[in-house]
């Protein structure tokens, strides 16, 4: 017989129940466990070697924290209703179903143009059409239409339960501490003041370390340069495969994992019936490829495959200005003894820029509740941090090039 609550043992939570039938088919649907083979963290774990958690964890994760939330704030009195609650987990469980195999490192080149949320919402309605409209009101919050904006800002928000758990659990499986959160007391602090997400004044100081934590763990880890050089190697050689194919050096039948999205002349891929091709993808798939592609005859596809199967990257310089021109030339001057030629050399020495911003400050504010009930926005309530300077994207600059004593 089935277990009422059928439980996840997370390892950073503990044990996490399944509260509705419906989250739990839709956990057990194919579309859904497809994130088990999708990597949370790309490439990260050519840097970080316990970082090979993944997507599903990760949705499972959120959808705790959001049931955390959901108690919080029945207990402070804020009325949320059985099916509001269900609704606010589905939201938040199926907001990364759209990406693609090694997350944000694919989807560039698989789909041009498109952002993975757009992606998830389509999912999110296909799930809708096929379970007769449970999700309507899912739908409702992941697109912030519905009535109680709450809702949608603990799904999408400066401090939500996405962003929760991604730094808990990235700073868990990478070892890195500075994006280890008290995730316990931001939720704690949570309440609700005309339908807007605010926070006690006393978790203050758990929201300044929240802001720190997501500052530094984008610099040392989402944004780490060796991590970055191997998923823009991969982008790199997808747009290779792609050349070859438009240009007929590359043979792509119907039965290619790749033909839906480098066959031009098909449906958008944000069709139904391109997205479940989609679905089927992972990063086994990619990896599948990146083997057979170390030994194609073309002299781009073969070295950076190479690469990052034998984890060969790249050096990675990083700066506050921009690469200048002669710097980059510099570099390529040096791949002639590499029997690399000037048409393909943007493949090997490359450059561009990377940001991060960890606070906006003109909209979706952090707002503190003191006792009195006043609202005032984080920014106003600490004055030893600089939040003008918190909330100014910060630039660097990269260039990758080739090793000394790299043979490509």
């Amino acid at each position: 017989m089935r277990s009422k609550n059928p439980l996840f043992n997370d390892p950073i939570y503990g044990f996490i129940a399944i509260q509705s039938d419906l989250i739990l088919q839709l956990i057990n649907h194919p579309y859904f466990q497809r994130l088990r083979r999708i990597s949370q963290m790309g490439l990260s774990s050519l840097v970080y070697p316990g970082a090979h958690h993944t997507r599903f964890e990760h949705a499972i994760g959120a959808m705790h924290i959001m049931q955390n939330a959901i108690s919080v704030l029945t207990g402070k009195g804020i009325e949320i209703n059985k099916e509001e609650g269900e609704a606010m987990q589905i939201a938040i469980l199926l907001h990364d179903i759209g990406h693609g195999p090694f997350s944000h490192a694919t989807e560039k080149a698989l789909l041009p143009g498109v952002h993975h949320e757009e992606v998830s919402l389509i999912i999110i309605k296909m799930f809708n059409k096929e379970f007769d409209g449970a999700l309507d009101l899912a739908i409702q919050i992941f697109t912030n239409t519905y009535s109680r904006k709450f809702m949608h800002q603990l799904v999408s928000g400066q401090v939500d339960v996405d962003r929760l758990d991604y730094l808990k659990r990235d700073s868990f499986y990478t070892g890195v501490t500075e994006g280890n959160i008290n995730t316990d007391r931001i939720v704690a602090m949570m309440n609700v003041d005309q339908e807007q997400l605010v926070f006690e004044s006393k978790g203050v100081h758990s929201l300044e370390k929240f802001l720190l934590a997501r500052r530094l763990m984008y610099w040392q880890v989402y944004l780490h340069k060796t991590s970055l050089a191997a998923e823009l190697i991969l982008v790199k050689i997808l747009y290779r495969f792609r050349i070859l194919t438009e240009s007929g050096k590359e043979s792509l039948t119907d039965s290619h994992v790749l033909f839906p999205f480098f066959n031009l002349n098909k449906a958008s891929i944000l069709e139904e019936s391109a997205l479940e091709t989609y679905l089927t993808l992972d990063d086994s798939d990619i990896l599948a490829l990146l083997k057979r592609w170390m030994k194609h005859e073309d002299i781009v596809l073969s070295r950076l495959s190479k690469q990052l199967i034998n984890r060969d990257l790249p050096k990675v310089k990083l700066q506050s200005t921009p690469i200048s021109e002669e710097a980059i030339n510099k570099k390529k001057d040096r791949l002639i003894h590499l029997n690399v030629s000037d048409s393909i050399s943007d493949n090997f020495v490359f450059s561009g820029s990377v940001s991060n911003q960890t606070f906006t400050s003109d909209q979706a504010q952090i707002l503190l509740q003191e006792k009195s009930g006043k609202i005032n926005s984080i920014a106003k309530s600490i004055n030893y941090l600089d939040f003008e300077q918190f909330s100014k994207p910060i630039h660097k600059y990269y260039l990758c090039y080739p090793k000394a004593n790299s043979s490509l």
